[in-house]
């Protein structure tokens, strides 16, 4: 049953109620997240553990000691983790020097953290003391310096010092134009409709919040129960549509399946006042659209990370009113439950007040840029997003590297302060899950996700820092119908572009009965390649029949409006 668009902003005033302003101050919110005092006490128990216990000090003083006599004298066998990449110069592991200089920094950084593990400290302390530890270590690697940097070394005896002096140019462009961080990517190298987001379609409806794009069918046939996408909020729609071979719309229109996928407006200060209701709500509108061209009364919604957050409210409106539009639905590397998420670096210092100054930083801005939100991600993996670039820009003096999903993870968008906010304000109140107080109400209904009873797909990422694996899980429990369970080792956007052929792919997945993370993982079965033919053949299960597919976008209400990829995806931040 497909219902009619109507005015946006009909339940703002509710949800906005419901959730509380920074005004009414935090008694008026009851909340699981933790307080400012807290996070003063976890700092406490941290000194107290290092003045109280020194004999672990001085036993990993001593350890960190034997460890640099031991490389300094030949004799180590400590070496880097696998899939540690600073030390991938041969150099490291032929010259002499430079092994014992990095197996003496190696010690020393395995001695901090055994000392920091040998405290008799709460699990959440230890794991903030270790990340605050880490940035230090991290810095501190003797791959960020010339002298300590082999690879640099060489670059500038081979170049004269010109990688230098271009390494210090770029440097000064970053300061003035990056906001400090290196730059990641080549952006020179793509462009949207050009080389990336090729999939032939349309946009066939278009409001303030989104526009919708309706793909091309490339069988004579398809199935009858469409796929409707609805990404995050955060990023741009494209990582959908990557590129040839890369993509997964493209994937799923070649395997039968009709899709339809949102691009949301990247919004400004003028839609600060957008809120997670007004959101849903244009999703309603948005699906009714795709019901209405497809001639299917059913949806199989997918969402992604924050757009998952929006998907699964979306089914709960539909469920709180007897709508049956979902037909399924598949989260990809979405956390609905915030204890899901309570041990990643951003949960571990999530506390009231910080997101109350949160909070108050984009309201008074009346977004969160998206270039804020670039460098809090970037900080969340320093190695990797940071000092790798770091020395590849202004010690090697190279260009940033042409890496599509780079260039889309740097075509930010900016989050409307009510968005952000409402957002915010889930997490403080124990978002979604059972014995949580993160009601949000939507055009008159409460929203519950035990009103979501379709089948449900979720997909978690081994390595994803993000919205951890086994926070993605319990989902299973929030959900009133049967779910699926895929974990997919990789991190968080290489378990979504994830496409067959890629020989390095492995996912797991248990047929069998469990309730845990844990208990997944103990009877999983590991399957090489792609999980997405798994689920492709999952979402044809809940696809119906195949009928023809339709030669010409829209319908006679709904004209075609531009070709894919529209126009909203070319919104800067």
């Amino acid at each position: 049953m497909t219902s009619e668009p109507k005015t946006p902003g009909t339940a703002e005033k509710v949800v906005r109620k419901t959730l509380g302003k920074v005004s009414e101050g935090r008694d008026a919110i009851t909340q699981r997240a933790e307080t400012a005092v807290d996070l003063g006490n976890a700092f406490r128990n941290f000194y107290l553990a290092a003045l109280t216990q020194p004999t672990k000090a001085m036993t990993q003083s001593m350890n960190a000691s034997m460890g640099i006599l031991a490389s300094l004298s030949g004799t180590s066998e400590i070496a880097p983790e696998k899939g540690d990449r600073r030390f991938s110069d041969p150099v490291w592991a032929t010259n002499p020097a430079y092994r014992a200089l990095m197996q003496s920094y190696l010690s020393w950084a395995k001695a901090s953290n055994d000392w920091i593990d040998s405290l008799d400290l709460p699990h959440r302390d230890k794991l903030r003391a270790r990340l605050l530890t880490s940035l230090s270590v991290d810095a501190l690697s003797p791959t960020n310096f010339l002298v300590g940097n082999p690879s640099a070394m060489k670059a500038t005896l081979e170049n004269g010092g010109k990688n230098l002096w271009k390494g210090a140019r770029q440097l000064i462009e970053d300061m003035v134009n990056n906001g400090g961080l290196p730059t990641m990517v080549d952006k020179s190298k793509f462009s949207i409709g050009e080389n990336l987001a090729l999939t032939k379609g349309h946009v066939i409806y278009a409001e303030d919040h989104l526009e919708l794009i309706q793909y091309a069918p490339r069988t004579p046939e398809v199935h009858k129960v469409p796929v409707f996408i609805v990404p995050p909020q955060i990023n741009k729609y494209y990582v959908w549509d990557l590129a040839p071979g890369r993509s997964i719309v493209e994937y799923l229109v070649e395997a039968g399946h009709e899709v339809f996928i949102v691009s949301w407006r990247n919004p400004t200060t003028e839609q600060a006042a957008w809120g997670l209701a007004s959101y849903i709500e244009a999703l309603d509108r948005a699906s009714a659209v795709a019901c209405e061209v497809s001639g299917s009364p059913e949806l199989n919604v997918v969402g992604a990370c924050s757009g998952g957050i929006t998907a699964a409210l979306l089914l709960a409106l539909w469920g709180a009113r007897g709508d049956n539009r979902a037909a399924s639905l598949s989260l990809l590397v979405a956390i609905l439950d915030v204890e899901g998420g309570k041990d990643t670096s951003m949960g571990l210092f999530a506390n009231i007040e910080t997101l109350e100054l949160a909070k108050l930083f984009s309201r008074s801005k009346g977004v969160l840029g998206g270039k804020d939100l670039e460098r809090a991600f970037a900080w969340l993996r320093p190695n990797d997003l940071i000092w790798a670039y770091w020395v590849n820009n202004y010690l090697l003096g190279n260009d940033p590297a042409a890496f599509d999903i780079l260039y889309w993870n740097a075509d930010t968008t900016n989050l409307p302060a009510a968005l952000h906010n409402d957002l915010l304000t889930l997490l403080q109140k124990g978002g979604l899950a059972d014995g949580g107080e993160g009601r949000v109400f939507v055009d008159g209904h409460e929203l519950d996700l035990k009103d979501v009873t379709c089948d449900a797909f979720l997909v978690g990422g081994e390595t994803d820092h993000i919205t951890p694996w086994d926070g993605c899980y319990l989902t299973r429990k929030l959900l009133g119908g049967k779910s699926e369970f895929i974990l997919s080792q990789a991190g968080h956007i290489q378990s979504l572009i994830n496409p067959p052929g890629n020989k390095k792919a492995r996912f797991l997945i248990n047929s069998g009965e469990h309730d845990t993370a844990e208990a997944f993982l103990s009877g999983a079965e590991t399957n090489e390649g792609s999980w997405w033919p798994t689920w492709q053949s999952w979402l044809e299960a809940h696809s119906g029949d195949k009928v023809p597919a339709r030669k010409q976008p829209g319908s006679r209400k709904r004209k075609p409006i531009c070709e894919a990829p529209g126009n909203y995806v070319s919104q800067p931040a």
